[in-house]
């Protein structure tokens, strides 16, 4: 599954690219919008799976810990007309 990003958050990450490479890289030249747009595509395609199948590896086991608790949740005991206290019997 090819990850996408919507073009606003794409934007915003390749600014975020620049901007750590500007300070936190001794790049000269900086690094540049060709670069950072590049260097994106390179972590969308390598790296992000990685990230993604870990999400949904944990979103799938929180939901079967949620589906075998689901019983004790919302269990109703059968047959409970005749033990109340207002029936006679």
């Amino acid at each position: 599954m090819k990850i996408k990003l919507d073009p606003a958050a794409r934007r915003q990450a390749i600014a975020s690219i620049e901007r750590y490479c500007a300070e936190q890289l001794d790049d000269d030249p900086p690094v540049g919008l060709l670069g950072a747009s590049t260097l994106l595509d390179f972590f969308l395609q390598e790296i992000a799976p990685v990230v993604y199948n870990q999400a949904v590896a944990d979103a799938q086991a929180r939901l079967l810990t949620r589906a075998a608790e689901l019983d004790a949740e919302v269990y109703a005991e059968p047959f409970q007309y005749w033990k109340s206290p207002t029936r006679r019997g």
